[in-house]
């Protein structure tokens, strides 16, 4: 436990440690880098924030992490917490006034649930008693459509308006940052809307893991499986997380059936396809495979505009159309890369008191943008090595031949291209022959699978890879 004697300025320096090893470097420029300790004193723990924008962003995005952070550091010692709001913009020209030194409370002792907490047959016996805990603002009418995710969101309204009728389970799956985690809780609060007497729980397999942990350790799994098995919609986020852990997938496995045999709903999210997640066990594969499995791929350009304008719109920000039009050609990564250098730069203008204008975003865009030499390649360019590596035509990898040699080539351009490009699997196979997403999730296991026990194999994407790379 940590002494309260201690200085609270090198207390807050620990903190801010420690969150920073749980955000990404750019969450924490666009809001922790700006926030000082006022003071701590009789418990009241003042920050100092240099914006209304800031407050607002740190209370949406990591209150259970401040919470959690400031128990491991103070302890028991701070049972509220404060946020001084020193400066705020206005809504026309980025202007900046004093505000004032006025605290703004935002925490007076717990305010919610132990999520962490091992569940009892007895948590919540009545709908209402039951925290889905599902994330604010994560709703349909936030939620922007693009190319890149109209399957998903389509399938995900239809489960929304009758669950358990449609497609159960929905796997939804794609990179970090293209809007699975929103679209599983839009769904959510969809039913919650439309079904209010259904008992609707999102959480992710990570918290799954240490709860069923923690059962296991206080000898209450069988309270564990009953909780969970009266829940009607179960929302489980990230399943990769289950890689490797058997205990826990074999109690999910049993949970699985239950809520699928008895008419309930299950929606589970990953990085990946089911196929693609290693150390997972057959029967539980079998079973993610059963409804629908839909993918979100990163959003394009013409979707990255509109979602930065849509958000500089709510937060009623004055920032210029060549701006956005900037940043939607140059972040091409996730959705969070895109609000959090919207952060940086509102945070930036109120604090050095400028404009936002192309100066300042360029100034910003290093930390938000990293080259590497993968997206500068191209399925083609993957396509027309491994063809020249093995003797081939172009057109022969795109044909509908299946000899070995050519399926072989094509297995590894498709496996390369995985690796190298920044091409997801739908559009891989589009490239390669006109193939459909499931023919290149095997040509990937094909390929990982013979090189942990050929020799040649591993050799060959070696020596391509350096082929490749050397292309740039």
């Amino acid at each position: 436990m940590v002494e309260t004697e201690q200085n609270p300025k090198l207390l807050w320096g620990r903190c801010l440690d420690i969150i920073k090893d749980n955000i990404t470097p750019q969450q924490f420029a666009a809001s922790f880098a700006f926030v000082e300790l006022h003071s701590l004193e009789n418990g009241k723990l003042v920050l100092d924030v240099p914006s209304e924008f800031v407050k607002k962003y740190l209370e949406e995005n990591f209150l259970p992490l401040m919470a959690s952070t400031f128990k491991r550091v103070f302890g028991n010692s701070v049972t509220e917490l404060y946020y001084n709001v020193k400066l705020v913009s206005t809504k026309r020209g980025g202007d900046v006034r004093e505000k004032g030194d006025i605290p703004t409370k935002v925490i007076n002792g717990p305010t919610r649930p132990d999520v962490r907490k091992t569940p009892g047959d007895v948590t919540a016996p009545q709908v209402q008693d039951l925290d889905s805990q599902l994330i604010p603002d994560y709703n349909f009418r936030n939620y922007l459509e693009g190319e890149s995710n109209r399957l998903a969101r389509s399938v995900g309204e239809s489960i929304a308006n009758n669950p358990a009728k449609t497609f159960n389970p929905f796997f939804v799956f794609g990179p970090s940052g293209c809007g699975k985690t929103h679209l599983i809780n839009a769904i959510g609060w969809r039913i919650k809307e439309l079904h209010p007497q259904m008992r609707v729980l999102y959480i992710s397999a990570h918290l799954f893991y240490v709860q069923f942990t923690d059962a296991v350790r206080q000898n209450k799994t069988n309270e564990f499986i009953r909780f969970y098995q009266s829940i009607d919609v179960l929302i489980l986020d990230d399943v990769q997380e289950f890689s490797g852990k058997d205990k826990t997938q074999n109690t999910f496995f049993h949970i699985f059936n239950h809520l699928h045999v008895t008419g309930k709903q299950i929606i589970l999210s990953a990085d990946r396809p089911p196929i693609a997640i290693q150390g997972l066990e057959d029967r539980l594969l079998t079973r993610f495979k059963w409804g629908m499995q839909a993918e979100i791929e990163k959003p394009t350009q013409n979707l990255r505009l509109n979602i930065l304008s849509a958000k500089v719109e709510k937060e009623g920000l004055n920032i210029p159309t060549n701006v956005l039009k900037y940043i939607s050609e140059n972040i091409d990564e996730s959705v969070r890369d895109l609000e959090g250098i919207i952060n940086s730069l509102m945070v930036n203008s109120v604090v050095y008191n400028c404009d936002i204008n192309m100066t300042l975003v360029r100034k910003l865009m290093p930390q938000f943008v990293e080259k590497h030499s993968k997206k500068e390649l191209t399925v083609e360019e993957v396509k027309q090595t491994v063809c020249e590596h093995f003797n081939l035509k172009v057109s022969q990898i795109d044909s509908r031949e299946r000899t070995q040699r050519i399926a072989y080539a094509r297995q590894m351009a498709m496996y390369l291209s995985e690796q190298l490009t920044d091409t997801s699997h739908m559009q891989i196979g589009r490239l390669i022959g006109n193939r459909n997403h499931a023919t290149v999730v095997h040509a990937l296991k094909q390929i990982k699978e013979m090189m942990s026990i050929e020799d040649n194999v591993r050799e060959d994407v070696e020596e391509l890879t350096m082929k490749i790379k050397a292309l740039h």
